[in-house]
């Protein structure tokens, strides 16, 4: 005990030494592990000026998440979200740079300031409403169910006698937990770290079904010739937003406002058609 505190007085008198010899540098050091330390904790403001600044928009993303953002054959990310996330920092006047996340632990990056936003094509949801500063909803979605051959689902009851697929962390286990139904289909429900391995497993006959993004299931589904059936039951709506940290609502309403002149020129609209075939972002009230 007695040589951890003559430790501990020596780092004291060392680092009084250090101030009367640099004061400026140590109030530097300062400066710098408190923001270190804010950022940890995520709660300190990240303005657009800060973006500005260091030139870079940092955004998380799950990069197997096709079509919003993914490798393609190259190894190269596009996507929907790319596409556009590139146009709003263009628009900003920053480069976007990309950074692959766990997607199960996005709140964490999002938190520890790993990454500055989560554009992901993320769901809005209740939890993330009170977790994140959420920008406006910029695309329309729904959670389906998509089967193997063989396989209906007429209902969500049907869902009980088979087994089923769906990404962890993901908005649409959020809206399967919701429904009523989750305490009859929690024992045929398996969770994975992402969608491809559901669809691996589907398409192998592991599992009966899956419940997933429409946008991603579609286009997955197109991509090796509508191999899966797609229920006429789905568990309803879903709406797209980029999330920020809570107390970087300044950042937020700057993306929302590039996102905006983006859709008032059409170059949301252009983007849309070229990786859905159709427009299916969502207008601003």
């Amino acid at each position: 005990m007695k040589r951890i505190f003559a430790v501990a007085m020596s780092a004291v008198l060392m680092g009084m030494f250090l101030v009367s010899c640099s004061g400026e540098a140590a109030s530097t050091s300062a400066d710098a592990s408190s923001i270190q330390n804010a950022s940890a904790s995520g709660t300190y403001s990240t303005t657009l000026a800060d973006i500005q600044e260091k030139g870079e928009l940092v955004i998380g993303l799950d990069d197997t998440f096709a079509p919003m953002g993914f490798r393609d054959e190259a190894g190269d990310l596009v996507g929907f979200d790319i596409d556009l996330a590139n146009a709003v920092c263009e628009q900003l006047g920053v480069q976007a740079t990309f950074k692959p996340i766990d997607w199960d632990s996005k709140e964490l990056a999002l938190s520890s300031g790993t990454i500055d936003c989560v554009w992901n094509g993320m769901s809005i949801t209740p939890e993330r409403e009170e977790q994140m500063s959420l920008s406006q909803a910029y695309l329309n979605n729904k959670i389906v169910i998509m089967t193997k051959e063989g396989v209906t689902v007429n209902s969500k009851e049907d869902l009980a006698n088979y087994q089923i697929g769906i990404q962890a962390g993901s908005a649409a286990l959020e809206a399967v937990k919701a429904d009523e139904i989750y305490s009859s289909i929690q024992g045929n429900l398996t969770e994975y770290p992402t969608y491809d391995e559901v669809i691996l497993d589907v398409q192998a006959g592991r599992l009966d079904c899956m419940i997933i993004d429409e946008v991603y299931g579609g286009y997955k589904n197109a991509k090796m010739g509508q191999v899966f059936s797609v229920s006429d039951v789905d568990f309803g709506d879903d709406l797209y937003a980029i999330g920020f940290r809570k107390s970087d609502t300044e950042l937020t309403q700057a993306v929302n406002d590039a996102l905006n002149v983006l859709i008032e020129e059409g170059t949301a609209a252009e983007i849309s058609k070229e990786w859905f075939g159709e427009d299916i972002v969502v207008k601003p009230e």
